[in-house]
Parts: structure tokens; C-alpha cells; sequence
């Protein structure tokens, strides 16, 4: 399975990673609650991919800039 980061904000695509060849617990996954991972990773089974949401660093720039934007849904678009 394919691990694909996209920011959760602009929805970037930031990279790729390889399951097969990556050890999770040193990604942090595994230390995640089942609530965070359920809203940090989602799936697509059909093309054997995950999907983590993280941050990129133009929209954490904006959001410490202007922390009220953490506030909205979709700060940035």
C-alpha cells in the first residue's frame, strides 16, 4: 500500500511513501489513537492507498501568523 501526505488545509500533495517498505512506528502512525487516525488517515482500497493529512509549511506559516484561521474549516482556500 501506498502512503500519500496531502495537506489538510490547501490539500497539497506533499509526498510518497511506500507501506511495504516503510516501518510504521517510525512514521508515528501506530502511536495514534483510533479517533486521530481515523481523522488523519484515510483509505482507498480500490488503489491499495492511504491517505495522511498533515500540514504544509506555507499554511502552518499562515495559521501562526494568524491563528484565528485554525478556526475555520478550510483557512486557506
Amino acid at each position: 500500500m501506498k502512503l500519500i501526505y496531502v495537506c489538510r488545509h490547501c490539500h497539497t500533495y506533499l509526498g510518497a511513501l511506500d507501506r511495504d517498505r516503510v516501518d510504521e512506528s517510525r512514521l508515528g502512525l501506530t502511536s495514534l489513537t483510533a479517533e486521530e487516525q481515523a481523522d488523519i488517515i484515510s483509505y482507498n482500497l480500490n488503489e491499495d492507498v492511504a491517505y495522511v493529512k498533515t500540514i504544509c509549511d506555507y499554511c502552518q506559516e499562515a495559521i501562526e501568523a494568524h491563528p484565528e484561521l485554525a478556526l475555520l474549516q478550510s483557512p486557506l482556500q
